[in-house]
């Protein structure tokens, strides 16, 4: 997707000048490391777009340790918004992603940042892939006017069903936690993603 948002095609309809950039989540790797999404950002589309470099917001691996990486990061958000706590700053558009555990952004499956309602950036230690990981929480990516989820291929076709159409087990299934009070929520999924929907979902859809 972004790379096709880099192209002239779709590059030249978003007004760059206004559009700001954040992430969902990062992990405790330098910048300019392979496992980077900042780096992964930059190199497919924000190297190819007008977007003035004051208005991406990465997070700032390299300043300290997690809690302070996470603490900094949302005090950049609160000033970017110009919002104290406890006021939650509201998102345009937040994209995320469902791994096939269920997890999305950094929120992994019966991790203790589930339950984070105050702060909302927390770091966490994620045993599943044996490493730190910085994300935004639950009452910050709920207050977004529209969530939208881009998933693809069959790998991804049970967790889909299992969080749009299966028994609520948050702790199990984070993605389900994901539930806009005043926004919009969109999941885009090509066919086989969806394939294990229920029928009456698919052809709703």
């Amino acid at each position: 997707m972004y790379e096709l948002l880099a192209t002239p095609l779709w590059r030249d309809q978003v007004d760059w000048s206004r559009t700001d950039v954040f992430w969902g989540d990062e992990r405790m790797v330098p910048p300019d490391d392979a496992k980077s999404n900042y780096r992964m950002a930059r190199e497919t589309l924000l190297a190819h777009v007008p977007v003035p470099a004051g208005n991406v917001h990465r997070v700032m691996t390299e300043s300290g340790v997690p809690v302070s990486v996470a603490r900094h990061y949302e005090r950049t958000i609160r000033e970017v918004f110009g919002i104290e706590s406890p006021a939650v700053p509201e998102f345009d558009l937040i994209l995320l992603g469902v791994g096939e555990n269920g997890h999305t952004a950094s929120l992994f499956p019966y991790s203790k940042t589930l339950h984070e309602r105050e702060r909302l950036v927390a770091e966490d230690y994620v045993e599943e892939v044996g490493g730190y990981r910085i994300t935004m929480t639950v009452p910050l990516l709920n207050a977004g006017r529209t969530i939208m989820f881009l998933v693809s291929g069959e790998a991804k076709a049970e967790v889909v069903r299992d969080v749009i159409s299966g028994p609520r087990n948050v702790e199990k299934l984070p993605a389900q936690l994901i539930e806009p009070a005043g926004g919009n929520l969109v999941w885009l999924l090509d066919a086989p993603a969806a394939s294990r929907l229920p029928a009456s979902i698919q052809r709703s859809a």
